[in-house]
């Protein structure tokens, strides 16, 4: 497995990571028993860059994190997220990045997992009513204390990135970017580059959309989250899916899966960006890890851009009550 250095952090992780949200929730039913399954698999194949969060299940991916990691700790660089407050029933309550809650979450997600240290800790979200240096500056107090390794944020705006790497240094951005996101090349990218900040990569296969498993709204469980995303919805599927036709033809051509091209590009965007495509399924993360030996070379990135123009996806990435806690 290859391996990336997040920004300038001296961490370096494998060049494709693993989102382990769906393996508790928003994506429909899940197995604990498999997904551990898939989990070990993934440490078996080099993939050992793990992402979670407090609030996927409610902390029941922390816990199921912790007990995959059990006898194996030391292969994984392990990162996990706060921010998102939810009740224990699962109701949302909001954002917090007030000081003493910062130390509480992370107390909490350290007890969840079974850790004695987390290896990126990222904001979930900025808190828009907490300046982003006392925020930053309690993660720091976490670092001094040795319970985490290097900190993060995600879907920070550049000029909140400016602001934190003021307080500590900032190993990694966590936002959603692929062919059908790419809203942050124009200044949240330039600024990563210009404070030596990777970008970790969540959704680069579109929550699924790209990779062409997914013709209908249809062959969503009921209960999947996906369902109430606007890119999912009506019209909106419809001219998307003309998206996911030109990136199975290019595809096509080149001998690969449509997913494969879809990692490979993000991959080809530079070194310092790492996506972490999520799965439950042991064969599906061999196919992404697969497209790390995937080249593109320029004239093909360039044939890419003209084919799937970035504006080409139809309707926003969250739902419109959600798209306020973005880019803050």
């Amino acid at each position: 497995m290859k391996q990336r250095m997040l920004g300038t952090s001296g961490v370096d992780v494998s060049a494709v990571g693993l989102g382990c949200m769906g393996m508790s929730e928003f994506y429909g039913g899940s197995d604990e028993a498999s997904s551990i399954a898939v989990l070990h698999h993934a440490l078996d194949r080099g993939v050992t860059f793990w992402d979670t969060a407090d609030m996927y299940g409610s902390g029941h991916n922390e816990r199921l994190i912790g007990r995959a990691l059990r006898g194996r700790r030391d292969e994984v660089v392990l990162a996990t997220k706060f921010a998102i407050v939810r009740a224990p029933d699962g109701e949302f309550q909001g954002i917090s990045g007030r000081p003493e809650y910062v130390k509480q979450a992370c107390d909490a997600s350290l007890e969840r997992l079974g850790v004695d240290h987390i290896d990126l800790y990222y904001q979930h979200r900025v808190d828009p009513e907490v300046p982003i240096e006392d925020t930053v500056g309690a993660m720091a107090e976490l670092v001094q204390a040795g319970k985490v390794r290097a900190l993060g944020l995600s879907e920070a705006a550049a000029d909140t990135l400016r602001r934190a790497v003021s307080v500590h240094p900032i190993a990694a951005l966590q936002s959603e970017y692929s062919l059908w996101s790419r809203d942050l090349e124009d200044d949240i990218l330039p600024a990563c580059r210009e404070l030596g900040i990777g970008l970790v990569a969540y959704s680069p296969l579109g929550r699924g959309f790209l990779s062409g498993a997914i013709r209908s709204p249809d062959d969503l469980a009921e209960n999947d989250w996906r369902r109430m995303n606007p890119r999912f919805q009506g019209e909106a599927f419809e001219k998307n899916l003309e998206l996911v036709r030109r990136i199975e033809d290019i595809a096509g051509a080149k001998g690969c899966t449509p997913a494969q091209l879809a990692l490979a590009w993000v991959l080809a965007q530079g070194d310092d960006i790492v996506p972490i495509p999520g799965t439950r399924r042991a064969e599906r993360l061999d196919e992404n890890v697969a497209a790390i030996g995937i080249p593109l070379g320029e004239d093909e990135l360039a044939e890419i851009d003209a084919v799937i123009p970035r504006d080409m996806a139809v309707g926003s990435r969250y739902p419109e009550e959600m798209m306020s806690l973005l880019n803050g």
